[in-house]
């Protein structure tokens, strides 16, 4: 009995280990070529699974025999900076000083277009972003049709003097950006894109000129039929049901994800290019923080939501997909507060995030 017991000690061990070794291949695998590799690019997707086994396994370890946690502690160490991008722990987070500029980035889904906007039926959306007294707001997926009319946006969004919205891609929707203060230009990132895009905004605050960039990244082309499919393996998951499901998300993700890295790589360079400008890059990405996109864009940039938000952060929230794929992004002289992704309003599939920024002092 004692033999069989320390048998299946090193059985679990051995597979805490593989699990150990999983979490690791995710963490690092931002740093995959998503050209060459663009299946494994996907692998950071599976982070949070990996993190959560590796978890359990450290709790386990703790109770029956406490020498087999440092397999767990040790992964952990390792991964200590993705699981902070993953999942902040930011649990005393300071007030946003006087002065501070309220950025809102939010995938508003075409508004509802079939709702309208009226005192006794307002439009859900357009409430949100009136009360939301952001200075700059971007919004991704932006369309005035059906009932509602770009005359009743302008309207509900009267206070903003600033706004500039144009198509992204060949045949897109629109990107938007709506401001309290001088919007000095905004040009279309060059990259191709059939029906994404970003903007390039200078927007004058003050004695300075910021730098933003709206984006509204490649997206993965995830049908409704591909997104039921996912949703039946979460529900039942038999092995039929897992192969055929995982092997269309696979493909969608791989043709998407190298696609998107060069939209990334686009982005990164005219920030390299502006090196030492107040910048501000915010939008839906499309795809999880622990990303090939998301580290070359944020490689010069600080993330709002690791530096002030708690969480995960979960800002996609349909079709059983939950990941933080809404971000802002901000440049070294920045200072970024009470970061959040409110999930008090679901009538997009998206969750706004919103952030106070503040510029840094130079000197105490």
């Amino acid at each position: 009995m004692k033999y069989i017991g320390r048998l299946l000690g090193w059985l679990l061990l051995g597979l805490n280990i593989l699990i150990v070794m999983g979490m690791l291949f995710c963490a690092y695998s931002p740093y995959l070529d998503p050209v060459r590799h663009p299946v494994l690019a996907c692998s950071g997707l599976a982070f949070p699974i990996f993190l959560i086994l590796t978890v359990l396994f450290l709790l386990f370890w703790l109770v029956v025999y406490y020498k087999y946690a440092l397999a767990s502690v040790l992964g952990m160490v390792c991964c200590l900076s993705t699981i902070y991008t993953f999942c902040p722990l930011n649990f005393f987070r300071e007030e946003a000083p006087e002065g501070s500029i309220k950025i809102l980035s939010y995938n508003v889904m075409g508004f509802e277009a079939d709702h309208p906007d009226t005192p006794d039926n307002p439009n859900m959306i357009l409430k949100y972003l009136k009360e939301s007294n952001a200075d700059i707001i971007c919004m991704q997926e932006y369309s005035a049709g059906g009932r509602l009319k770009q005359s009743d946006i302008d309207r509900a969004l009267s206070e903003y003097t600033y706004k500039n919205h144009q198509k992204a891609g060949k045949n897109g929707g629109q990107i938007a950006c709506y401001s309290r203060f001088p919007i000095l230009s905004a040009n279309p990132v060059k990259y191709t894109s059939e029906f994404n895009g970003s903007i390039l905004y200078q927007i004058k605050i003050e004695n300075d000129t910021i730098l933003l960039i709206n984006n509204h990244l490649e997206s993965n082309k995830l049908t409704i039929d591909d997104r039921e499919k996912y949703v039946r393996m979460i529900k039942s998951p038999e092995a039929s049901n897992v192969k055929a499901s995982m092997r269309t998300l696979l493909k969608k993700l791989s043709e998407a994800i190298p696609i998107r890295a060069q939209q990334a790589d686009s982005i990164a360079q005219i920030i390299r290019q502006q090196e030492g400008k107040s910048f501000i890059v915010c939008g839906d990405f499309n795809t999880s923080p622990i990303s090939y996109t998301h580290r070359i864009i944020s490689e010069n940039l600080t993330d709002a939501f690791t530096e002030s938000g708690r969480g995960p952060g979960i800002s996609y929230h349909k079709n059983g997909f939950y990941f933080r794929i809404d971000n802002i992004l901000v440049s070294p002289n920045f200072k970024t507060y009470q970061c959040t992704v409110d999930n008090s309003l679901k009538n997009s599939d998206h969750y706004p995030i919103w952030c106070y920024v503040t510029k840094k002092k130079l000197f105490p």
